[in-house]
């Protein structure tokens, strides 16, 4: 069930690209319906705005994405090439966290495919999902074997059972709430081997000083919700995504998150930046 990889090696834990800005866009695309604040199952050509700029940069036009949050901030993304890096160019953060999967991998928003490309070729069956059509289409031409386009709040026992849930490019935010957050590890649990592990990039929205950012924190706490549950939207020239909610949590947050669902964090990595990589498993018993 072991797919090839090397071990990950000290020298990983203090590397990582830096991370500049707490809007970091989520590899996956948003979708939905307009007042839905998580994704749906449905997305037009027009809310695809994700999938058309892989799409436009996979045929040799690059642009930039623009993620936009519900207060008005918006943040211009660095470049839409680095969904197509190979693992030579990758960080040593990212390539540790890639090491850790094992057997059969579901690929949460695997975007241009890069991590199922690399997974395949180290020998593991891997299970790409995206809710974005353009970006399985790229998936598709750069070699994916297996993508579908399915959201997260939809994969069930049809998908078969898995030894490795990965969910990089900060998409353990497409969890959205902290409910929904509970609900899905306890689904996972169900749909996951004995040994099996989550390999999930998260965005600590703490480590910051920006005013902008610690208000709105602020808001959310009085509405009620998660201080990093951000609500947003993705734009390219004239498409964009519907709102949606996507999840920041500290990693002290997301043990508490994890606790009650049969999971449980054995490793954070850090980045030196704004984000971290945990790994969960399954607790045994008496934890």
């Amino acid at each position: 069930m072991r797919c090839n990889g090397r071990q990950p090696t000290n020298a990983a834990d203090n590397a990582r690209r830096a991370v500049t800005d707490a809007l970091t866009l989520p590899q996956s695309s948003a979708r939905g319906r307009a007042g839905r604040t998580t994704l749906s199952r449905s997305l037009t050509a027009r809310q695809d705005a994700f999938g058309r700029s892989l799409l436009d940069y996979l045929h040799g036009k690059p642009g930039r994405q623009l993620v936009e949050r519900s207060d008005g901030l918006i943040d211009a993304q660095s470049g839409t090439g680095m969904y197509f890096q190979l693992y030579a160019q990758w960080s040593d953060y990212e390539r540790w966290a890639a090491d850790l999967a094992r057997g059969r991998v579901l690929d949460v928003g695997c975007g241009a495919g890069r991590f199922a490309l690399h997974l395949q070729e180290r020998g593991c069956e891997v299970v790409g999902i995206d809710t974005s059509p353009g970006a399985l289409e790229v998936c598709r031409a750069r070699g994916v074997r297996d993508v579908r386009e399915i959201a997260l709040a939809d994969v069930g026992p049809e998908l078969g059972t898995f030894d490795t849930i990965l969910m990089m490019g900060n998409n353990f935010g497409l969890f959205a709430n902290a409910g929904r957050t509970r609900r899905l590890l306890r689904r996972f649990h169900r749909l996951t081997t004995a040994d099996a592990r989550i390999v999930a990039e998260v965005l600590d929205p703490y480590r910051t000083d920006d005013p902008l950012h610690l208000g709105y924190h602020e808001q959310n706490r009085r509405r009620g919700r998660m201080a990093g549950q951000i609500r947003l939207r993705v734009r390219y020239h004239n498409l964009r995504t519907p709102w949606f909610d996507y999840l920041f949590v500290s990693a002290d947050e997301l043990r508490t998150l994890a606790a009650p669902t049969g999971w449980h964090v054995v490793q954070i990595l850090e980045s030196g930046g704004l984000t971290y990589v945990a790994v969960l498993e399954k607790a045994k018993a008496g934890e």
